[in-house]
C-alpha cells in the first residue's frame, strides 16, 4: 500500500471540458490526511465535476492528481475511498441490512467481517432498530444516515460526503458532525461538499473556494474566521473627507445613513480609528466590531453573483 505520508487527494490544474463548455478549468489543490477540507462555491462552479473526477468517474480533459497515492481512476486509491452522493438512489426495494451487504460484497468483504461491519454501523448511524425494514419506508434523513454507513463499509482513508446533512434534523447533524470528527481522529480524511455554511463552520480545518471552474482561494478555517473584521461606526458629524480617512485602515469603507461600515484586519485597530474620529472633531456614539461568518466570507471572496 502506498505511503500513508502521501496527501489523500493531490491535484495540478485538472481541467474537464464538454464540447465548448469549461466545467472546471483549474482544479489545483492538496488534502492532507486526517483534516477535513470544506469544498464551497456557487452552483454551476464545477463542485460536482471535480467530484466526479477525483472519484475516476469522468476522465479530466488536462491536469493531472493523485487519489490516495495513486493516480486519479485507479482502483487501488478508490478502493480505500468513501462516497456519499448528493442525489443518492438506493435500492429500495432492499432493507437497511441487505443493502449494505450487497455493498459490502462489492468491495469484497469477507462474509464474516461484512457481519461485522454492517452491525456496527447501523449502530454508529443510529438505525440499528431499522436494520429489517425497507429502504422505500425511510424518510431522506434515515437514507442519508444508511448512505453515510455505506459510504464507511470498507474503512477508507478518504471519504467524500456531498451535502451529507441537507436532510437531517439538529440532532441527525450533531451526529454526523462527530462521525466526521471521529474519522478525522483516526487519520481519515473527509472532503465536505455543503450549502449548510455553519456545518463547514463547526467542522472543517480548511475550506477551498472555486468559482467559474478554478479554485480561487484555500485557507485554514480558524484563521479565516480569526481574521478580518467588520465595524459599524456611528459618530457625527462625519464628513466625507473624515470617512475618506479611515481608508488608512481599511480599503472597504462604506458609508450609509449616517453610518460608516469598514473592515479591518486587526481588532487592535479599533481604538486608533475612535481616537482618529474624535481628533476630527467627530462625536463617537458607538463602535460595533463583528467576527465575520464563514457567510460573510463566503460572499466576499466569491461575490454576490454567485449563490450556493
Amino acid at each position: 500500500m502506498e505511503s500513508t505520508h502521501s496527501p489523500a487527494i493531490e491535484t495540478i490544474g485538472l481541467r474537464k471540458v464538454f464540447g465548448e463548455k469549461v466545467a472546471v478549468a483549474d482544479l489545483t489543490l492538496t488534502v492532507e490526511r486526517g483534516e477535513v477540507f470544506g469544498f464551497l462555491g456557487p452552483n454551476g462552479a464545477g463542485k460536482t465535476t471535480s467530484v466526479k473526477m477525483l472519484l475516476g468517474l469522468i476522465t479530466p480533459t488536462a491536469g493531472q492528481g493523485r487519489l490516495l497515492g495513486k493516480p486519479l481512476g485507479d482502483p487501488q486509491g478508490r478502493a480505500k475511498a468513501g462516497f456519499l452522493p448528493e442525489h443518492f438512489r438506493f435500492h429500495d426495494w432492499l432493507t437497511a441490512r441487505e443493502f449494505l451487504h450487497l455493498h459490502a460484497e462489492l468491495y469484497h468483504i469477507p462474509a464474516a467481517l461484512a457481519r461485522k461491519r454492517v452491525a456496527e454501523l447501523l449502530e454508529l448511524v443510529g438505525l440499528a432498530s431499522f436494520a429489517g425494514q425497507k429502504l422505500r419506508e425511510f424518510s431522506k434523513g434515515m437514507l442519508q444516515r444508511v448512505g453515510l454507513a455505506q459510504a464507511l463499509l470498507n474503512e477508507p482513508d478518504l471519504v467524500i460526503l456531498d451535502e451529507p446533512t441537507s436532510g437531517l434534523d439538529p440532532v441527525g447533524r450533531l451526529h454526523v458532525r462527530d462521525i466526521i470528527r471521529g474519522l478525522r481522529d483516526r487519520g481519515a480524511a473527509v472532503f465536505l461538499n455543503s450549502h449548510l455554511l455553519s456545518e463547514v463552520e463547526i467542522t472543517c480545518d480548511r475550506v477551498a473556494f472555486i468559482k467559474h471552474g478554478s479554485v480561487i482561494q484555500v485557507t485554514p478555517l480558524k484563521s479565516l474566521m480569526e481574521g478580518e473584521i467588520e465595524l459599524l461606526v456611528q459618530a457625527r458629524p462625519l464628513t466625507a473627507e473624515v470617512a475618506s480617512g479611515l481608508k488608512h485602515w481599511s480599503r472597504d469603507v462604506r458609508v450609509e445613513d449616517g453610518q460608516v461600515t469598514l473592515t479591518l484586519s486587526k481588532e487592535e485597530d479599533i481604538p486608533q480609528i475612535n481616537r482618529y474620529l474624535v481628533d476630527s472633531g467627530s462625536q463617537v456614539f458607538a463602535l460595533y466590531p463583528k467576527r465575520l461568518s464563514l457567510e460573510d466570507q463566503f460572499i466576499r471572496i466569491i461575490g454576490m453573483d454567485g449563490g450556493l
